[in-house]
């Protein structure tokens, strides 16, 4: 954790390449400084899968300096949120952990990736709204326009 009064979120996954990506993406979008947001997985891959960063793409998001990693054993972190790691998944004492089930995105076509974008963005938001309740949040990326 970067200050004891900013929260950090970790998103684990698997590959480190898709959905933690996308979690990871989406929450620095909507946080900005307000929140310390990292990414890892158990078995990093290569790179980030291109069906989500072309998807996360078409809606304004980055990936070019998402590089999958391993886990830091030393993180501390107020939130981790696991997507599909199980039991690789390391224990941070003190974490909040949710554990959110999610198709893996690797190799599905577009209209299967933006729905599981769209679920990660949901629970991003809402989790959010859960760690920093004065966070005013941007509109979605997802659906221009709304807002939670």
């Amino acid at each position: 954790m970067t200050s004891t009064d900013q929260p950090s979120i970790l998103f684990a996954c698997r590959a480190n390449a898709g959905r933690s990506v996308t979690g990871k993406v989406l929450a620095e979008r909507y946080a900005g400084d307000r929140v310390a947001v990292f990414s890892a997985g158990s078995e990093p891959g290569e790179h980030v899968h291109p069906e989500v960063a072309a998807v996360l793409a078409s809606m304004g998001l980055d990936t070019d300096r998402e590089t999958p990693k391993g886990f830091d054993p030393d993180g501390q972190y107020t939130a981790v949120v696991t997507m599909g790691c199980g039991e690789a998944c390391p224990f941070y004492a003190g974490a909040r952990y949710e554990d959110w089930e999610l198709e893996d995105p690797k190799g599905q076509d577009e209209a299967t990736v933006r729905r599981i974008v769209t679920d990660i963005d949901t629970r991003v938001r809402e989790l959010l709204v859960r760690l920093v309740p004065d966070l005013e949040l941007p509109p979605s990326v997802v659906e221009p326009g709304a807002s939670r």
